[in-house]
């Protein structure tokens, strides 16, 4: 079943040149526009943003950590390794579980959404169409993809979950930044709601 729907969705590759550059395009700059976004909440945001992004910069870091460990524990091949496929792409033909793209894209997005719906929400979006776009472009099946939106889950509910226990680390890391002369600071609301 895994290798039908990943057919269905990756067939779909080369015929449609307009969603074949959406979905380049997000494949490879997914991470980045997610990491412009974080920096923006940053340097233009309140102070309780700050702290999000901290919060969210932990959540995805966690995240790729147990992939990493996951792709040692459980290998599988690429599906252009194995199968016929429509690479769009080229990749190395490391493990294909799981995708660090969507786990990174999740973590992020939820840790986010958790905290801020209306850039949340956005940032989820973008994320279930950054692992649309693995399986599309021939790098991942779908329950690559999958695996990694439950890590992403797992991760930002736990770390959401445990905020009060992460907060002297996030409160430290804004402080610093705070402290640094002739950096941009909007720190007009200092509470901190998490």
């Amino acid at each position: 079943m895994n290798y039908q729907i990943f057919k269905a969705i990756n067939q779909l590759a080369g015929h449609h040149p307009i969603m074949d550059k959406v979905m380049v395009f997000t494949t490879q700059y997914a991470l980045i526009v997610f990491a412009v976004v974080l920096l923006l909440m940053w340097f233009l945001g309140k102070e309780q943003y700050k702290y999000s992004v901290v919060y969210a910069a932990i959540t995805g870091g966690i995240g790729l950590l147990i992939n990493f460990v996951l792709g040692h524990i459980y290998y599988e091949p690429r599906p252009f390794v194995t199968h016929h496929v429509h690479p769009l792409i080229q990749h190395a033909k490391d493990a294909s579980f799981p995708s660090d793209h969507t786990t990174g894209a999740f973590s992020l997005a939820l840790a986010i959404l958790l905290r801020h719906r209306k850039i949340g929400f956005g940032m989820l979006v973008f994320a279930i169409l950054t692992g649309f776009s693995r399986i599309y472009v021939g790098h991942h099946y779908p329950f690559d993809v999958l695996g990694s939106m439950i890590v992403g889950i797992a991760v930002s509910s736990l770390v959401y979950k445990f905020s009060s226990t992460l907060k002297p680390i996030t409160r430290l890391i804004v402080n610093i930044y705070n402290q640094i002369p002739l950096v941009p600071k909007n720190t007009k609301t200092i509470s901190e709601n998490n």
